[in-house]
């Protein structure tokens, strides 16, 4: 067992700088895909390369990393507290801070973040459904052993695209949980509701899971913590490559030779929707290798992030809702009415329904999305400096 130096508390009893910093890169990272879609052209899938130009492309593939990591960083926080918190302490505090996560998705980031409306005309499932659920399917793994619980996630990532020709529609009453579990589409549908699930739980069961198994290595000494997280980063990243360029098992959608630039955008062009295999290598190797790098301390340009990775959820909630209302007062400045931005949207062109020629170009984004992380550092750094000095029990859901 190692010991901790006299004077600084047992890392499982303190926060870990650079997961704060790499969950803070990816939370600022994310707002650039949110403001792209609020602000962007609609319509254009950046994904679909026979539209999409590759600075859009790149535009998109660059935040892929943001789910990923966060799924990861939740189970190895949850690791962490281990060293406050009993096996069974833990798993309550995993069911209940789940099932508010679902809660806010189905309420307040429904109603407040991606639609301004009361109406459930259209309701997604999004990242915070999935998370929830995560969590709460992470809640019994916490009585096994951590190399266990990361057996459980590693073969649910590696295996879960033995799935993919299994389909929804194949399988009669059950084809809405197949739909939430592994196979994104409508959940249900009326004449005048419509559930669509975006982030099936399987995949990212998997994720959490190994996050939790990862938490384990906060534990050892320092130099072997970097040297694992570097070479799981890099055997990660070799494993994408190699099945990547063998075009047999791991993603649904096989890359094929377009020509110069192209062909490499259709090589990084793995599935999302659910995670396949493929596109968890390519976003996790890279986070596990910015684990290692920022592990020996935060380089002071940095800090921001790490201010933003303390308090993820109270981020989350404010980007979404402000870059809504940024949408909506250039909405109203540019038409003389807003109305658009309150309506439930078609779900081609989620997430709201745009005005007649609405869509600004990629530098517009890029500058709206700096322009949002600038306003909301200020109001991040505050509450994470009140999180810091209180221990109130609800801050913890927040």
């Amino acid at each position: 067992m190692t010991v901790a130096p006299v004077g600084r508390p047992p890392i499982a009893q303190r926060r870990v700088d650079s997961i704060d910093v790499v969950r803070g890169i990816v939370m600022i990272v994310m707002a650039l895909d949110h403001t792209r879609e609020f602000f962007g052209v609609p319509g254009i899938s950046p994904t679909d390369l026979a539209r999409a130009s590759a600075p859009l492309f790149l535009t998109r593939w660059i935040t892929h990393i943001c789910a990923p990591v966060f799924f990861l960083l939740t189970g190895t926080s949850a690791s962490l507290t281990l060293g406050r918190r009993s096996p069974r302490g833990l798993s309550r505090l995993l069911l209940t801070r789940g099932a508010w996560l679902i809660l806010l998705e189905l309420t307040v980031i429904r109603c407040f973040g991606y639609q301004f409306n009361f109406d459930y005309r259209v309701t997604m499932l999004v990242v915070l459904w999935a998370l929830g659920w995560s969590m709460i399917a992470l809640a019994p793994l916490v009585y096994l052993p951590a190399s266990a619980a990361a057996a459980v996630g590693v073969a649910v990532i590696a295996l879960h695209n033995l799935l993919d020709p299994v389909r929804a529609a194949s399988l009669g009453a059950l084809a809405p949980l197949w739909t939430i579990l592994h196979a994104p589409g409508i959940v249900a549908a009326t004449g005048r509701y419509t559930v669509f699930a975006s982030y099936p739980l399987i995949p990212w069961i998997g994720v959490t899971a190994v996050g939790y198994g990862l938490g384990a290595l906060y534990h050892e000494p320092e130099a072997r913590r970097r040297a694992v997280l570097r070479r799981l980063g890099l055997a990660a990243a070799a494993l994408f490559a190699a099945l990547r360029w063998m075009n047999v098992y791991g993603d649904p959608a096989h890359w094929t030779a377009r020509g110069g630039l192209f062909t490499v955008l259709s090589f990084l062009n793995t599935t999302k929707y659910p995670p396949s295999l493929l596109f968890l290598l390519m976003t996790l190797g890279p986070a596990l290798l910015l684990l290692s790098a920022f592990d020996a301390g935060t380089p002071r340009v940095l800090q921001p992030a790490r201010a933003v990775g303390k308090v993820p959820l109270f981020y989350f909630v404010a980007h979404l809702a402000l870059i809504h209302l940024l949408a909506a007062a250039v909405c109203a400045v540019r038409y003389g009415d807003a109305h658009w931005m309150f309506e439930s949207p078609r779900l081609d062109v989620y997430p709201f329904t745009p005005p007649p020629g609405w869509g600004f170009s990629l530098p517009a984004v890029y500058a709206v999305w700096a322009c949002v992380v600038a306003m909301l550092y200020p109001a991040c750094r505050w509450y994470a400096e009140i999180k810091q000095r209180r221990r109130a029990w609800w801050m913890s859901y927040v």
